[in-house]
């Protein structure tokens, strides 16, 4: 056999569902060399994960996407709770807003997570100019770390400690082994907690065999989202622990033909005696059922009886739960069934260099609408964090927050699941006196508690380099505790007065932001204080100089926007506030869309920015924030010099020569 040929990379992602395309989208709007393969010969069509919650809504409009998933979707406004009432037939009990209103500018929306991973490539197509792709039916064999070299800094020739040995299989091996035919016989149990997934080390035998192709990977850095069943984690030694229930679930994605008046509404339904069921609507006249199989139980090995659970099976226990009410269908787009079991994994990355993303290390029901979410969101935490490194940016200690930061999250998601799951599964209690049976009530107040959790907006990360608490300073800005994410209201641009959510401003694309709140800036005091901060933050020494590299625009590494409080009709842009805060260009002129004001816009009316983020209109406060929209720091306008060192704690800080010189890029001296 020829010898492997061999080739370099900075990052290789394994695996292309949402978390591994979510990595490689900020390496796309990083610009960072990356590779992301996957076993399967073609993205999903069928089924899979479909909700969406508010902050992956977020985040998809922090990366330029949003609005696609959002014109497509099903949009979730309402759940109905169904409950046996005494004569033991189910009655529509209560209604409740599928999103907590005021939480998020998005709400809950279900759209198939094909056209997801389709956003996904065109916008990873787009800001890497073609140069990041999906390398499909391609499979690791083999994974090595240099342990010598794991400390080594990424700008070293050498540095690259982590071996993966690729192998490329042909079309038939990288086939699912399910092939939807849209019919109610199509084997719907491909990807379902209940079967063996196809063996990956039987296919790199047979690739072997017919000396398939292999390839030789050196990367400084490997993401692992292959899944439940991750190769990488079982390369790397590492286990998932937890358990498996007692619970057997079926999933059908049909048109319903029924006359159950809420079909097109989310609906938690409890029969006295046929278990439980939920509706969730979907785009294109579908509905997905959850329904719960009371008829399967698992056997001695805790594995359930898969060749027992058939399309018509499934779809008789929904029949059995909805009753009186009569549902059938035509068409069925997909459907499969799981065990719950929920697991997390014993550790999250090997020595920085190799991570574990999504799936790979926790598994939990799909009820709560939070699998594709949370791996999403894993990525979008760590994506940033590898790629400044890489650039030499960031310091590589900051690495080490992924696992202290996700690992709470998925143990969170994982006891939020387990109660859940349980009570979604319980039969309703007959009457007080009942102690087997679940309280509606208690149901009801855990769907509430829930939805608040499972929008994703709960997020709290703990104390780190890049999260300063106990945050002594957190009365400055109370809507905006550290650790969380910057919520958003809306502002007015002070240039050209035209609304904008502030999230909005803060894009995925590796900046760090400074956000002042400059207060009322037409009070002499207030323009001293502001001046004072501004002159320390444009100082040759400070972190906005010495993080920005050679030739680099200042706004390259972190940025620096404003909102502040006074009247837009009473204040100047160029006369108000210092010319850091709206820098100059002698190619471009002034930057009209750093600075922002807490004001009444001619349509949208007032969003009252100070006041939902609890700053004080007069004095104002300073806000960091990470590339990912977390809250990492807050302090006054006189705390320049614990700003500083919060930003010497992450940031590869370079003294300049230069800068003083020539006056910043030439935004000073201008007048």
């Amino acid at each position: 056999m020829a010898q492997p040929s061999e080739s370099k990379v900075d990052v290789l992602i394994i695996g292309a569902g949402p978390a591994g395309l979510m990595a490689a989208a900020w390496m796309a709007h990083l610009g960072i060399s990356t590779r992301i393969v996957d076993k399967r010969n073609a993205k999903i069509f069928h089924g899979q994960a479909d909700g969406l919650q508010c902050r992956s809504l977020e985040i998809f409009d922090s990366l330029g996407f949003a609005d696609r998933a959002w014109k497509e979707a099903n949009h979730m406004l309402e759940i109905c709770m169904w409950n046996p009432g005494s004569d033991g037939q189910i009655r529509r009990s209560d209604r409740i807003p599928d999103t907590i209103v005021g939480l998020s500018r998005f709400q809950q929306i279900v759209l198939h997570q094909g056209r997801i991973e389709r956003f996904f490539l065109d916008n990873i197509k787009k800001y890497s100019g073609g140069n990041i792709n999906v390398e499909r039916g391609v499979l690791p064999e083999s994974l090595e770390i240099d342990e010598a070299k794991v400390d080594d800094e990424d700008e070293d020739e050498d540095a690259y400690p982590v071996k993966v040995s690729l192998r490329t299989l042909t079309e038939e091996e990288a086939q699912p082994v399910q092939q939807i035919t849209g019919s109610k016989i199509a084997d719907g149990l491909y990807r379902s907690s209940l079967v063996q997934e196809d063996d990956e080390d039987d296919l790199i035998r047979k690739s072997k065999e017919r000396e398939g192709e292999s390839e030789v990977v050196r990367a400084k850095y490997v993401i692992g989202c292959d899944g439940a069943r991750s190769w990488t984690r079982r390369a790397l030694g590492f286990e998932l622990h937890g358990e498996a229930t007692d619970f057997i679930w079926g999933v059908m994605d049909i048109v319903p033909i029924t006359d159950f008046p809420d079909i097109r509404m989310r609906c938690a339904i409890h029969s006295a005696e046929n278990g439980s069921l939920m509706v969730i609507p979907r785009e294109h006249k579908m509905v997905r059922l959850y329904i719960q199989l009371k008829e399967v139980a698992p056997d001695a090995s805790g594995r359930a009886d898969r060749s027992k659970i058939t399309p018509e099976m499934i779809f008789s226990a929904a029949q059995k739960i909805i009753s009186p009410y009569k549902i059938d269908y035509e068409y069925c787009d997909w459907w499969t069934a799981y065990q719950i079991g929920q697991r997390v994994g014993t550790s999250f990355d090997a020595h920085n260099r190799v991570f574990l993303a999504g799936d790979a290390v926790h598994t939990h029901s799909p009820k709560a609408g939070q699998g594709m979410n949370v791996s999403m969101q894993d990525c979008y935490n760590l994506g940033w964090k590898v790629g400044l490194v890489v650039k030499g940016i960031a310091k590589r200690d900051i690495l080490s927050t992924y696992s202290g930061e996700r690992r709470q999250i998925a143990q969170d998601l994982i006891d939020f699941d387990h109660k859940f799951s349980r009570l979604f599964s319980g039969r309703p209690a007959k009457d007080v006196m009942d102690a087997e049976g679940v309280s509606m009530e208690v149901f009801k107040d855990a769907f509430l508690k829930g939805n608040k959790f499972s929008s994703g907006l709960m997020v709290d990360y703990g104390s780190s380099s890049l999260v300063v608490k106990p945050a002594q300073k957190q009365a400055l800005a109370t809507g905006l505790p550290v650790g969380m994410r910057f919520s958003s209201f809306k502002v007015l641009n002070q240039a050209d007065a035209r609304p904008w959510h502030f999230q909005e401003r803060l894009k995925a694309d590796g900046r760090f932001r400074v956000v002042i709140f400059a207060g009322n800036v037409l009070g002499a005091t207030q323009k001293t204080r502001l001046d004072g901060f501004c002159a320390k933050l444009d100082s040759p020494t400070s972190f906005l100089h010495t993080a920005t590299p050679q030739g680099k625009p200042l706004d390259s590494v972190v940025e620096v926007l404003t909102i502040h409080s006074a009247k837009r009709w009473e204040t100047e842009l160029l006369r108000d506030f210092p010319d850091l805060l709206h820098p100059f260009d002698k190619h471009n002129g002034w930057d009209y869309n750093k600075v922002f004001v807490d004001d009444e816009s001619y349509h949208e009316g007032f969003g009252d920015a100070y006041g939902n983020y609890g700053v004080d209109r007069e004095r104002g406060c300073v806000v960091a924030v990470r590339p990912d929209q977390y809250v990492g720091w807050v302090g006054e306008l006189e705390d320049f010099a614990d700003l500083q060192a919060y930003f010497e704690g992450i940031l590869v800080l370079r003294p300049k020569e230069r800068a003083g010189a020539n006056g910043v890029n030439g935004v000073n001296g201008h007048h």
